[in-house]
């Protein structure tokens, strides 16, 4: 339990950017406390490192320095990414106890998302036996979803230079309308599937799907709020209505076109 909680208090001192600008707990202080927690946990248990192990810790590391950079980037150069960071509800000064809250569940949700590999390294060196197979499905799953998550950011930067009043459908955008979240989603579903052959307790269950559902909740959450703000935008566009009749929202080939209604994924 040791290694949970050193884990725990990185999550906490990474994440604490959050008490410059409370939106960095989900945004930047998301990103950076991700690869935190990778290099920690290879550093925690770099004797018993398997190859599976390293490409996943690796995959979560570049994820979480790529997000982090980009959002810093993006919050110093888009005009509309500062209107929407520092748009009322965020700029509004927030009691002291709902800001810990925040910060404690963010530091919890980070270290249960990340919490299957490090359970897999952890069981396999007190001597448990884990599954070499469901770890390299994992890592190559994740790795997936990353890259589908850098494409689809890519085909968008490019589309919006070319076109910025325009809402881009095309590329990854024809198969579903949020291909990044998609592709997060993907990376989350890889990491928890190493649960299938390496969990040992049911508490180590109970952490890892939490912090599974939890990002996923999150995402889905993320897809709603463009949804509404590309309503506010583009919904008089009779070639977006086609589109977004058409084309899902985040998971390809399911047919959920909408999320407006559900207000219960208001985050």
């Amino acid at each position: 339990m040791g290694y949970l909680l050193i884990l725990l208090a990185i999550s906490f001192a990474v994440s604490a950017v959050g008490w410059i600008y409370f939106i960095y707990f989900f945004s930047i202080g998301y990103g950076f406390s991700i690869s935190a927690l990778a290099v920690a946990t290879a550093l925690l248990f770099y004797e018993h490192l398997t190859l599976p192990a390293v490409l996943l810790l690796g995959v979560l590391f570049i994820y979480g320095i790529r997000l982090a950079l980009y959002l810093l980037i993006r919050e110093r150069r888009s005009a509309s990414y500062k209107r929407i960071l520092y748009q009322p509800s965020n700029t509004t000064r927030k009691p002291i106890f709902v800001m810990l809250m925040i910060w404690i569940s963010c530091a919890l949700l980070y270290v249960g998302q990340i919490s299957p590999i490090t359970f897999y390294l952890h069981n396999s060196a007190t001597g448990a036996e884990v599954s070499a197979v469901w770890a390299w499905i994992g890592a190559v799953v994740a790795t997936l979803g990353v890259l589908i998550e850098i494409v689809a950011d890519a085909q968008k930067s490019r589309a919006k230079r070319i076109n910025a009043a325009r809402f881009v459908d095309d590329g990854l955008y024809r198969i579903v309308r949020c291909p990044n979240y998609f592709g997060e989603v993907l990376m989350w579903t890889g990491s928890y599937v190493i649960t299938i052959g390496a969990v040992a307790s049911a508490w180590q269950w109970v952490i890892a799907s939490l912090g599974y559902v939890g990002i996923v909740y999150v995402m889905f959450s993320g897809a709603r709020r463009l949804e509404l703000r590309q309503q506010e935008n583009y919904g008089s566009d009779p070639a977006f209505q086609a589109y977004i009749k058409r084309t899902p929202l985040l998971l390809p080939l399911v047919p959920i076109y909408s999320l407006a209604k559900h207000s219960w994924l208001k985050g």
